[in-house]
């Protein structure tokens, strides 16, 4: 049987999720805009909410196309506010479209956001033993950095538990436990 984070047995989306993507280091710029999005996406709700709604969110968010989003205007804001199958959060929305901005200016001064986000680690991933999911923090120093950071910047929906679940879900924090198979793995990476 395979051993993997408690959270990720709830279902097999969320297996999915754990086995394949969620801390491992992804350098994609366009990957990187979709996690932060969906990460703001989640404030206050489930992840599985989220992961259920993710190809809702692409085909309403031109698949997180950032240069698409930043020219969206208030039709777009209202077409996207009647989706029942995206969040219908018109803060979280009207987000998307500012963190668009903000992230194009990222790109534009350090050459890419990975550069940007990765500068934070000296592109060394934060290998974290963590032995039990309760021992998990829902922030760091390095959240708050960063968080602090992005505000700086024009990014909303940026408050420092949602960095670290950003941060964790692109690799930058390797925050699965000891007695998971994807631990080991992301171990042998560094």
């Amino acid at each position: 049987m395979v051993k993997r984070c408690k959270w990720a047995d709830y279902n097999d989306l969320m297996k999915a999720y754990h086995d394949k993507e969620w801390g491992t280091p992804e350098h994609d710029d366009k990957n990187l805009y979709e996690l932060l999005i969906l990460e703001g996406m989640q404030a206050g709700l489930s992840w599985n909410t989220v992961l259920q709604k993710r190809n809702n969110f692409r085909k309403a968010f031109d698949n997180f196309d950032y240069n698409k989003i930043v020219r969206y205007k208030e039709k777009k804001i209202e077409e996207l506010m009647q989706n029942k199958g995206i969040i219908r959060n018109r803060l979280k929305i009207q987000s998307v479209i500012t963190n668009a901005k903000s992230f194009i200016n990222v790109q534009e001064e350090f050459g890419s956001f990975n550069k940007y986000i990765w500068n934070f680690v000296d592109n060394i991933p934060v290998h974290n033993s963590w032995k039990n999911l309760e021992d998990l923090p829902p922030n760091t120093e390095l959240s708050n950095r960063i968080s602090k950071d992005m505000k700086k910047r024009g990014f909303k929906f940026i408050g420092t538990t949602i960095i670290y679940s950003f941060l964790q879900a692109i690799g930058v924090v390797n925050d699965h436990t000891i007695d998971c198979f994807r631990y080991k793995e992301l171990d042998n990476l560094l």
